[in-house]
């Protein structure tokens, strides 16, 4: 299995050689439908490491303590305010 940069850099490749137009109408499309297929996994992978670092990043510091959890009421908001 390709990585994810290898398979970012061959996207870029797709995209440069879609933009110079040297190729006849059937491979041009080829490379599109392989492009479209490459940036909607990328996309998709990039979404899953996006979740990660949510997760990552909301851990409480100290392994056994549970998260703080505020109300909008305790953050000095009332609900329905939008500013």
């Amino acid at each position: 299995m390709e990585t994810f940069e290898e398979r970012l850099q061959r996207l870029e490749q797709i995209g440069e050689a879609l933009r110079h137009g040297n190729q006849p109408i059937d491979q041009a499309m080829e490379l599109f439908e392989e492009g479209v297929k490459l940036a909607k996994t990328l996309e998709r992978e990039l979404a899953k490491i996006d979740r990660r670092i949510e997760i990552v990043v909301s851990e409480p510091e100290h392994g056994d303590s549970a998260p703080v959890l505020e109300s909008f009421a305790d953050a000095g908001g009332h609900p329905g305010d939008l500013a």
